[in-house]
C-alpha cells in the first residue's frame, strides 16, 4: 500500500513542483504589478500611485530595478512545489474516488473534486501569500528599508504576534478564492483536456500542446472569475498600509468599504495581470503534469487518470 501511495503521490509532486517554479519565474514580475495594482486605494480627490499595468511596471522597474520586480519570489518558488503537489495530487484522488464503478465523473462531481482540492491546498498557500504579499507591496507603501524586509524577518513577527495562526491571516478570504477557482478550473479543463487530440499508445492521454492550450484557457477563464475574490483575499493580507489607506476588518467589511469609496470597478483591479499570471502558470504545470517528467525521473510508468 505504501509502495502505490509513494508511486501515485510522489512523481505528481515532482511534476507540481518542476511546473510551478517554471511558471514562477516566468511570471513573478507581473504577479507583483498585480499585487500593487489590487492593494492601491484611491484617494479622495482620485489620487493614484499608478494609472494602469504599464506605469505600474515602469515606476517599479524605475524605482527597484530589474531584481526588485522578483522581490518575494524566493517564497514562492520554495512553496510552490507542496503547493502545486496538493493541488494537483488531491484533484486526482478526489476525481477517482468519487467517479462511478465505469470511470465516469458527474460535472457536480468534478466541481466537487475540483473544490476539495482547493481547500487542501491553503494550507500551503495562505503562509506563501502573505509572506509574498508584503514583500511585493513593501515598495508601494513606504517606510520600509527593502534590504531589511524578508521573508523571515516577517515571519518571526507574526509567529511572535501571533503564534502560528499569525501566518494564515485572511485564511478564510484565500479558501474561498481558491475552492472557487478550482471549482471552476478543474471541470473545464478536464472538459477541454478530453475534447483534443491523444498520445500514440495504451495511455490515453492528451497530447502534450493540447494540455498546454487546455491550460491556458481554463486557467485564464478561472482567473478572470475569481478577481473579485483575489483582490479582497490581497488586501486583508496587505499588513501595513500607505498613508490615507484604510484598514479592512474581514471579507465584509473589505467590500463594503471597497465599494463605498471606490466602486464596482475595483474588484476587478490587477484583473488583465492575473489573468496572464494565471494562464502561463497552469498551462506549463498541466503541460508538464500530462508529460509525466516525474515518472520518467522515478522509473514509473505513467497511468492515465480518470
Amino acid at each position: 500500500m505504501g509502495n502505490q501511495i509513494s508511486n501515485s503521490v510522489l512523481p505528481r509532486v515532482i511534476n507540481g513542483g518542476i511546473a510551478g517554479i517554471i511558471g514562477v519565474t516566468c511570471v513573478f514580475p507581473l504577479d507583483l504589478v498585480k499585487t500593487r495594482l489590487q492593494n492601491q486605494q484611491i484617494g479622495p480627490n482620485g489620487e493614484r500611485m499608478y494609472t494602469s499595468m504599464f506605469d505600474c511596471f515602469r515606476k517599479i522597474y524605475a524605482a527597484e530595478g530589474y531584481f526588485g520586480m522578483y522581490r518575494g519570489s524566493a517564497v514562492n518558488i520554495l512553496l510552490i512545489t507542496p503547493e502545486k503537489g496538493i493541488k494537483l495530487t488531491a484533484n486526482d484522488y478526489f476525481r477517482y474516488h468519487l467517479a462511478t464503478p465505469d470511470g465516469k465523473l458527474t460535472l457536480l462531481m468534478q466541481c466537487l473534486a475540483g473544490g476539495l482540492a482547493g481547500a487542501f491546498q491553503i494550507i500551503v498557500t495562505t503562509p506563501m501569500e502573505l509572506l509574498k504579499i508584503q514583500l511585493q507591496d513593501a515598495g508601494r507603501v513606504g517606510g520600509h528599508d527593502l534590504k531589511k524586509v524578508t521573508a523571515w524577518s516577517i515571519t518571526k513577527q507574526l509567529v511572535k504576534d501571533n503564534g502560528i495562526f499569525g501566518l494564515y491571516k485572511g485564511v478564510r478570504a484565500t479558501g474561498a478564492r481558491d475552492i472557487t477557482f478550482s471549482v471552476i478550473y478543474f471541470p473545464f479543463f478536464a472538459f477541454l483536456n478530453n475534447s483534443g487530440p491523444r498520445k500514440p499508445g495504451p495511455s490515453g492521454e492528451a497530447v502534450f500542446w493540447w494540455s498546454l492550450i487546455s491550460g491556458l484557457v481554463s486557467g485564464m477563464s478561472a482567473a478572470f472569475a475569481v478577481t473579485p475574490l483575489d483582490v479582497i483575499k490581497t488586501r486583508l493580507q496587505a499588513i501595513k498600509k500607505a498613508d490615507g489607506e484604510k484598514e479592512f476588518d474581514g471579507i465584509f467589511d473589505c467590500i463594503n468599504k471597497t465599494l463605498k469609496y471606490e466602486g464596482p470597478k475595483a474588484f476587478f483591479k490587477g484583473g488583465l495581470c492575473r489573468m496572464i499570471v494565471i494562464a502561463p502558470l497552469f498551462g506549463i504545470a498541466q503541460m508538464v503534469y500530462f508529460m509525466g517528467i516525474g515518472e520518467r525521473i522515478l522509473g514509473i510508468e505513467q497511468k492515465k487518470s480518470v
